[in-house]
């Protein structure tokens, strides 16, 4: 059997399509569009073009499926309709526009879906999960492969982008502004319990991002999966310089992260001070393959009975 899923996030839109067997899967086919559907929230509101945004994303890759056998296909939104004033609103236009109905996740399901989805490319018994969105934040510490604390914090690399950077880089008074607003944000209004942990396991974009930063930085070979807190430090330094040569970087490794890398890397970096960690390992998997999991090859459930800490 295949099955697509449709993830609608904050910065990024991803389809991802999967052969399913004897309840395992297969990565067949994934696409992304780079909707930045944060940057067109207004006063909370998601404004008419950006619906607009979001529904012709979601016909592109509904041609995409038709070429594809039109395989059974779920989609979900996470902070991209889940943190605006007019959601209702803007699933019932995309809705009436694509056929599609959606379903919202909650910022802890969203953090435990991508803590299940790590859990089935990881052999990691305790350490921490991270996943930074373009307008939300999710963090998972785990002990024997089991859920300990959850955190979701309304702070991204695209929110951040928008709210501090006047032009693409953030300069000396912009990157003061955004490490006092990661701290408030994560470590006084959210108070998550930090531990000494390690490794922090990343997923989605920005984690990716900041790999194949780090391997082009550091020489590091094509199939590695992680790089140590110094090696992340010191990309984060560079990478906040604001150089010629930190800029043409990322132009010729992640252009279209060229306005949120920095300030998600910012947000990387001041998670993984507090959890003391000494290596940040990169998974290929997360929320999306976590929802295959849990909604659709029907695995254990997810234990909602845990401490959750949020703004």
């Amino acid at each position: 059997m295949k099955h697509a899923l449709i993830d609608i996030g904050s910065n990024s839109m991803r389809l991802t399509m999967y052969e399913i067997e004897d309840g395992s899967f297969k990565l067949l086919f994934k696409e992304k569009i780079m909707a930045g559907l944060a940057g067109y929230v207004e006063n909370n509101i998601l404004t008419r073009d950006g619906i607009k945004r979001a529904y012709s994303g979601l016909l592109d890759f509904k041609e995409t499926l038709e070429c594809l056998g039109s395989p059974d296909t779920s989609v979900f939104a996470t902070a991209s309709l889940r943190n605006i004033h007019n959601t209702d609103e803007a699933i019932a236009t995309i809705n009436s526009a694509t056929g599609y109905d959606i379903e919202i996740i909650g910022d802890k399901e969203e953090a435990l879906l991508g803590y299940m989805g790590v859990m089935h490319d990881v052999d990691i018994d305790d350490g921490a999960f991270v996943d930074i969105g373009g307008a939300s934040t999710e963090i998972v510490s785990f002990n024997d492969r089991t859920p300990v604390n959850v955190g979701a914090f309304s702070i991204g690399s695209l929110s951040i982008y928008r709210e501090f950077v006047k032009k693409i880089i953030p300069g000396g008074s912009s990157l003061k502004r955004i490490r006092k607003e990661i701290a408030r944000e994560i470590n006084i209004r959210g108070e998550f319990p930090f531990d000494t942990r390690t490794p922090v396991v990343g997923v989605g974009g920005t984690s990716r991002a900041i790999l194949r930063l780090g391997k082009k930085m550091f020489n590091l070979d094509d199939d590695c999966s992680a790089i140590t807190s110094n090696q992340l430090h010191v990309l984060n330094d560079f990478l906040c310089s604001g150089s010629k040569v930190a800029i043409n970087m990322i132009l010729r490794t992640e252009p279209e992260r060229i306005h949120t890398i920095v300030p998600g890397i910012m947000i990387m970096t001041h998670i993984f001070e507090q959890f003391q960690a000494k290596e940040l390992l990169v998974s290929k998997y997360g929320v999306r393959e976590g929802y295959l999991c849990q909604k659709i090859l029907k695995n254990e459930p997810i234990n909602t009975n845990i401490l959750r800490t949020e703004n």
